[in-house]
């Protein structure tokens, strides 16, 4: 399985495109990343203010919307991606942001980069 995808989230200050590589889990047809930086990283706070993303997971892309996840009303779900991160990672401690495809994406067994 690839190990990254690729966030691109809409700057909330500059509304310029801003993309990123980082780690995911799969589940039941979405996708979780994780944010070390809790609320206080760059592309969580793009989230928050425009949900609206575009993934790509290794040829495959879409349009997207995501979320982040609340600890006390999401606490099962929360726990299920933790460790399934944990798992595949070895990691999985930061703050989970649920990201919905427009249109179904498979893993692929290859990464784009």
């Amino acid at each position: 399985d690839p190990q990254f995808l690729y966030l691109t989230t809409i700057g909330r200050v500059t509304s310029k495109l801003r993309e990123i590589e980082i780690w995911y889990v799969a589940r039941g047809g979405r996708f979780y990343v994780f944010a070390e930086g809790f609320r206080n990283a760059h592309w969580v706070r793009n989230v928050q203010r425009n949900p609206r993303v575009n993934i790509e997971l290794g040829d495959r892309s879409s349009s997207a919307s995501a979320r982040v996840l609340e600890e006390n009303r999401d606490r099962e779900l929360w726990r299920e991606v933790r460790e399934l991160a944990r798992a595949k990672y070895d990691w999985g401690d930061g703050l989970p942001v649920e990201i919905t495809p427009d249109v179904p994406i498979e893993e692929p067994k290859v990464a784009r980069r």
